[in-house]
């Protein structure tokens, strides 16, 4: 599944086998959900129910909290959300820093904690709509997001019981949904198309590249997307416009009547202004003027105001002139002008304002906005064709998507001393970029501290963001990303000293993962040391033996995966970038970033290798032309080289977050617990209610089918009196005893009482009910039966192929059933609708399958014998024409009837043989178990056979 998940609605995808890619509908049929949650207690609601909560109590209705994530208390993004919300009750986490939201009750709760019950309610949807589990996932985040608001996100996945595949940048699920759909269009030449998107409180603008590529390796092509610029603004979207028209409707409310309470002081008023506020934005849209009205919007005041087009521009102007800065800086990213794009695309609600796209036109240069996307859900079905890719049990075609890293992360760590008492002074910071601006990821690093012999430490912080405005720096949190303490050097060092052994450094390695989260996989300490003359011996003859059967293989192997391990995107401009750390390197210090290729050997071990590859070119192309004899000398005289050998040990990792603390293991088992409460008094309250509304149900059903004359005529008076009386005691109980703290159990055991007391009156009806086709199965199988015995009774002895057992064995059974059922059905004509019946539909089941059984035994039985041929035989004596003539008319005319008859009974037994398929779905024997003869014996084998049947069995 996929969840785009918006600050106001979020659109879920999905895809599984046997179905294509769409959209999951919610509880109320609709394909996008309210990204909110009302908490009451123990009670929560979510989409429209949560929206329609907003209005009777907005203090417990939290909504836009994915702009929380990551964020402390003093973030000027999170005092935006409380002036655009005054009625929550926030505070500080006294741990984290981040916003706590504090309900009535006393509890608390992160922005993590309910946008993971918002995640969790989306799996629900999802498992109810695919009819099975869903777990795998991948959620849409905005392409700004820093690694605090990253790991936020990733984590309130954890605590919905998530398994995240990938965080994926929703740009860069739009741009996918474009691609998937048009790979037929893309050639080597590439094509750029900008997506520009504005939702409710944020806009990005985003260029893409498209081009069909050719991969090195296998040849092969496949079409590749490439994010080459992106600008934003965080705070302009259409929630923005919605505030400045609820602002405007408060305005003229205010000047309307003069009320005992002010207006701004009522969350309920103010939250009905809003709803009011976000109709005529969307009216505006389309028309020109619009009334906007609210009933009982205050102190039981109708509020009525006709508000225009144009004063929606006037109280937006400043905003609209934003539009265009995401456009400018994606294109600044992108290096690009204008005119080198091929396309403009719109995403997003807030693309549906005239005013909007009249101001991008004109950024544009008037270039044609494109509105092919869907607006609402062309993020998400990008994002659910990722999922798709990344999950084990799809296969999608090749669709390369190159992701950028918009913030630089570098490690900053303290100059080794060369001398002890050039620690007392103020040591050098040294900077080393691993993750610059526009870096591709995922991808792995490598850093090597050379000097540092002693445990030390380093910080992941960002890079040179000269390119973010003031504006955006102040929105952007911290800038130190974690510290990392390494210990266990100076023991590790120890416990391999030695004559000849040789400190490598200290190697870390880093990966930046497919949801542009930064992660340090290990830290090591790097040592060569000399191999022994025995060891050297034995390891140069292992060597060649090994090298001689699997060298070019393992070679082969090596380079592949060093390709495989290097990533593609901007390859050149990585290797320069690692160049010029060199060369730095060089002049302050030996520690210097380098690329995780298998480069964990030292430089020396590569000259080593090309010295023997170059021997070997060499050797080869001199045994071209010397003597066999020449070129064993030369081998035999030859000395093996030796490689040191290289110890690595990990090192201990302490990693602490310094932007923002990640939740404790205390703190995500509290919340997962808090979850689950929820979840199990959920589940409690829809079973009462399920067990509640049976109970109604069937109350009112029975009392109506009392009233019936079908019922009456299968009752008697007593009877129904007595329901009757159960039926009221059980209303009674309901109206005045019944209410909250009611247990299920309670209603579960009252409607079984009612149940047994009506048992017999719904088993009459039942029999009343089923009894026509009873009667109809069982003279049909009497019928049948009958035809079929009389037709192999009159067979000739040259085909008969029955023996008289079987034949007497089914007359039997058909007489003692017809004497049976002339008797009950004798018997029933003369019951009335509420007496015990003469039979029940069980016992006719039993007859009909008995007999089923007979018949089709013999039927079997008739399709696989061959019965013997008449002889024919040829007389020489000296009778006249006119007898042998008379003789052989006879005899072929006594062949032809005989083989009509065979041939009538062979085809009357098939078709019984079909109709009786169709009335039961019991098995016949196979023909290799028909016996020749059948004895006595068989009639109690088949009686034994026999097997039990329901009630109300399918006839």
């Amino acid at each position: 599944m996929s969840i785009d998940l918006g600050s106001q609605f979020m659109k879920i995808g999905l895809v599984k086998p046997g179905m294509p890619m769409e959209i999951v509908l919610n509880r109320e049929s609709h394909r996008k959900t309210h990204s909110i949650v009302a908490i009451k207690g123990e009670e929560r609601a979510f989409s429209d129910a949560a929206a329609a909560a907003g209005i009777r109590t907005p203090d417990q209705t939290y909504m836009h909290l994915v702009d929380l994530l990551g964020k402390k208390f003093d973030n000027p993004i999170v005092h935006l959300h409380q002036k655009r919300f005054p009625f929550y009750k926030t505070r500080p986490d006294d741990n984290r820093g981040t916003v706590m939201f504090e309900t009535k009750s006393g509890e608390h709760y992160s922005p993590e904690t309910l946008i993971a019950m918002i995640l969790s309610e989306a799996r629900k949807m999802t498992e109810k709509f695919a009819e099975q589990p869903v777990k795998d996932v991948v959620i849409t985040v905005p392409p700004y997001f820093n690694q605090a608001e990253r790991r936020a996100m990733a984590a309130a996945a954890e605590l919905a019981g998530l398994n995240l595949l990938q965080l994926v940048n929703d740009n860069t699920a739009a741009g996918l949904n474009y691609g998937v759909f048009r790979m037929k269009e893309f050639t080597e030449k590439s094509q750029t198309l900008l997506i520009f998107d504005m939702g409710a409180t944020k806009t990005t603008a985003t260029i893409f590249e498209y081009q069909i590529v050719k991969d090195k390796s296998s040849s092969e092509k496949y079409p590749q997307m490439t994010t080459l610029g992106v600008g934003y603004d965080r705070t302009l979207g259409g929630l923005e416009i919605s505030l400045r028209m609820r602002d405007h409707l408060l305005k003229a409310l205010r000047e309307a009547k003069k009320f005992n309470v002010e207006v701004a002081d009522s969350p309920r008023a103010m939250a009905k202004l809003f709803k009011e506020a976000e109709r005529i934005k969307q009216v505006l849209s389309a028309n020109v003027d619009h009334i906007a009205q609210i009933e009982n919007v205050h102190e039981d005041y109708d509020f009525r105001l006709k508000v225009t087009r144009e004063e929606l521009i006037a109280m937006n102007e400043d905003l609209f002139e934003r539009v265009k800065q995401p456009v400018l800086d994606a294109l600044k990213m992108a290096e690009m002008s204008v005119d080198q794009v091929d396309q403009v695309v719109l995403l997003g609600a807030g693309t549906r304002v005239p005013k909007v796209q009249e101001k991008l036109q004109a950024a544009l240069g008037g270039k044609e906005l494109a509105k092919f996307l869907n607006t609402d859900e062309a993020i998400a079905m990008g994002a659910v064709y990722q999922a798709a890719h990344l999950s084990k049990g799809f296969k999608v075609k090749k669709f390369v998507a190159k992701e950028i890293n918009l913030f630089p992360i570098q490690v900053d760590f303290k100059k080794q001393a060369e001398k002890e008492e050039e620690e007392v002074d103020k040591p050098r910071i040294i900077h080393r970029v691993i993750y610059g601006h526009k870096a591709p990821y995922p991808a792995k690093k490598m850093l090597t501290f050379a000097k540092h012999t002693k445990d030390f430490e380093f910080a992941l912080n960002y890079g040179d963001l000269k390119f973010m405005s003031a504006e955006q720096l102040s929105h952007f949190g911290e800038l130190n990303i974690s510290r990392v303490d390494l210990t266990g050097i100076a023991e590790a060092i120890a416990a391999n000293e030695g004559e000849g052994v040789e400190f490598k450094g200290v190697k870390a390695h880093f990966r930046l993962d497919d949801s542009g989260i930064i992660h340090v996989e290990a830290t090591e300490v790097v040592i060569e040391r000399p191999v022994k003359e025995e060891e050297s011996a034995f390891a140069s003859i292992a060597g060649k033996i090994s090298g001689f059967f699997s060298g070019k293989e393992a070679e082969k192997d090596g380079e592949d995966k060093d390709k495989k391990d290097e990533k593609q995107p901007a390859e050149g401009e990585e290797k320069k970038e690692e160049k010029v750390e060199k060369e730095e390197a060089k002049k302050e210090e030996t520690d210097a970033p380098t690329r995780e290729d298998k480069k964990e050997d030292a430089d020396k071990d590569k000259k080593d290798k090309k010295k023997k590859k170059d021997k070997k070119e060499e050797k080869s192309s001199k045994s071209d032309d010397s003597p066999k004899a020449d070129n064993t000398t030369e081998t035999a005289n030859k000395t093996v080289e030796v490689k040191p050998q290289t110890v690595k040990v990990p090192l201990k990792v302490e990693e602490s977050s310094m932007d923002i603390v990640n939740m404790t293991d205390s703190e995500r088992k509290a919340a997962r617990k808090r979850l689950s409460d929820f979840d199990n008094a959920e589940a409690e309250k829809a079973k009462r209610e399920g067990a509640q509304n049976a109970l109604e149900a069937f109350v009112y059903d029975m009392g109506d089918k009392l009233e019936q004359e079908e019922y009456q005529s299968l009752s008697t008076e007593e009877e129904r009196e007595e329901i009757n009386k159960q039926l009221n005691i059980v209303r009674e109980w309901m109206d005045g005893e019944t209410g909250p703290d009611t247990k299920t159990e309670e209603f579960e055991e009252r409607l079984k009482t009612l149940k047994t007391a009506t048992k017999e009156v719904f088993y009459r009806r039942d029999q009343a009910t089923d009894r026509p086709r009873a009667v109809e199965a069982i003279t049909q199988m009497l019928n049948h039966s009958s035809t079929f015995l009389r037709g192999i009774r009159n067979l000739t002895a040259d085909l008969q192929i029955f023996t008289e057992t079987e034949m007497n064995v089914l007359e039997k059974l058909v007489n003692e059933s017809q004497a049976w059922w002339d008797e009950k059905r004798e018997e029933q004509e003369k019951l009335k609708g509420h007496e015990k019946p003469a039979y029940t539909i069980t016992d006719v089941a039993e007859k009909v399958k008995a007999l089923d059984r007979e018949m089709k035994y013999l039927l079997n039985k008739a399709k696989y014998a061959k019965p013997p041929k008449a002889k024919n035989t040829t007389t020489t004596s000296n009778a006249t024409k006119e007898e042998t003539g008379e003789t052989t008319e006879k005899s072929e005319k006594e062949t032809a009837d005989s083989d009509a008859k065979t041939d009538s009974a062979t085809e009357d037994a098939e078709q019984k043989t079909e109709e009786d398929e169709q009335k039961t779905e019991e098995s016949p024997e196979t023909p290799e178990e028909q016996p020749e003869e059948q004895d006595a014996g068989d009639e109690t084998k088949r009686a034994t056979d026999e097997e039990p049947t329901d009630e109300r069995i399918e006839l």
